[in-house]
């Protein structure tokens, strides 16, 4: 907090009125079969993000994002979207997302504060907006219950940024308990948690620093149509987690895939493993089964890689050196440490859950990759976090 205030009374000249900070964030399983109103598997992490807000007098808005050095400016009554501002347009959505509702706003001088930069992913961008949002709602003492902040949120990314709002990076960065998993049911809109008890494990974040690739645009899997066949191969099970899994009949599968194109039937069949993926991780955490959560993740990667086709050889390299930290045969059918690639893939990011035995030899991998492709990956030790939060001095 001491490094927050100073940074911000050097810039503006006096100490914030308000401080908030948000998590980062990971999506473990389902970060891609949103649209297909199915369930998605996140963590918030320890690596916040703070927001500290003074009022002006004017109508004037100032942004000072620290590490970058960058300072951007705006009016509260001609907000625009610019190329040029880059992270500063995510705080002018979350201003427009509360104007556009009718609440009063005034001047303010904005500090933005993390040592993981916007571009790295881990959702440092809408942690941005979580704590932006918690931060002007107590500065301008706005009577906004949660589901409204919601809203803005939304508002701010569907009319200000002309981008879709992701429910599970909302609610991970608003809503997360510490040392839980949250999980979004797409379908009813909702949240729920489960306590990540698996003690005797180190979680790691990998920024791979690999540039990310298009390979070829997902929103093409966007259509109508393939939510109604996806819709027809869900079955009810009042006895499985959310009520309903996908038909796992070869037969039956093949027969509601077979008016599709290859490559669509490839990916659609990619969304349907995954959410199996999410329910049987979700089934190893709460019976503290790290085999069968283990052997999830690593089939959600394999999916990811071979179906979806978001990976890339880089993080595959990493994500195989991972499998070989246990020698053992039996590693398949009972993986001590596992791995995914995480974000909008085609490169970039990854995470790693391993013993605290293996962090030397993995770190000896890392070394051994930057030698081999030439990039140099930052890798962050991090645990479940809890969500946006006014910050006390």
């Amino acid at each position: 907090m001491k490094a927050v205030n100073d940074a911000h009374e050097l810039e503006y000249g006096n100490k914030p009125d308000v401080v908030a900070k948000a998590p980062g964030r990971f999506h473990l399983i389902g970060e891609h079969s949103w649209f297909f109103k199915d369930k998605t598997m996140s963590m918030a992490v320890n690596l916040p993000v703070y927001v500290a807000i003074s009022k002006r007098d004017d109508t004037s808005v100032k942004f000072y994002f620290h590490q970058l050095n960058e300072r951007k400016k705006a009016s509260i009554t001609s907000l625009k979207l610019k190329k040029e501002d880059r992270w500063a347009n995510a705080i002018k959505a979350i201003i427009y997302g509360f104007t556009s509702a009718g609440f009063t706003l005034g001047g303010m001088n904005i500090t933005i504060y993390s040592e993981i930069i916007p571009s790295a992913g881990f959702g440092i961008t809408t942690a941005a907006k979580a704590a932006s949002a918690l931060a002007i709602k107590k500065l301008f003492t706005l009577n906004c219950s949660e589901m409204e902040l919601l809203q803005v949120i939304e508002r701010g990314n569907r009319r200000f940024l002309q981008t879709n709002n992701y429910i599970a990076d909302n609610f991970t960065a608003l809503f997360a308990k510490k040392n839980n998993i949250l999980i979004t049911d797409h379908f009813k809109n909702t949240w729920d948690y489960i306590p990540f008890n698996f003690e005797d494990k180190k979680i790691l974040l990998v920024d791979t620093k690999v540039p990310r690739v298009e390979v070829w645009n997902e929103e093409s899997l966007h259509e109508p149509q393939y939510a109604l066949i996806m819709g027809d191969m869900r079955e009810r099970k009042p006895n499985v987690y959310g009520g309903w899994r996908y038909i796992d009949d070869v037969t039956d599968i093949n027969e509601q895939l077979s008016e599709v194109g290859e490559d669509a039937r490839r990916k659609l069949l990619s969304v349907l493993y995954e959410h199996n993926d999410l329910l049987n991780a979700r089934e190893g955490i709460e019976k503290g089964d790290f085999f069968k959560f283990a052997r999830s993740i690593n089939h959600s990667h394999e999916t990811m890689r071979d179906m979806f086709n978001i990976s890339c050889p880089e993080i595959d390299w990493i994500l195989k050196r991972v499998n070989e930290l246990e020698p053992n045969l039996d590693f398949v059918r009972n993986p001590v440490t596992c791995g995914r690639i995480t974000g909008k893939g085609f490169g970039r990011c990854l995470y790693a859950i391993m013993r605290e035995g293996d962090m030397e030899n993995f770190k000896a991998k890392i070394a051994e990759f930057e030698k081999i492709f030439g990039f140099h990956p930052d890798v962050y030790e991090v645990e479940p976090a809890d969500g946006a939060s006014l910050v006390k001095d």
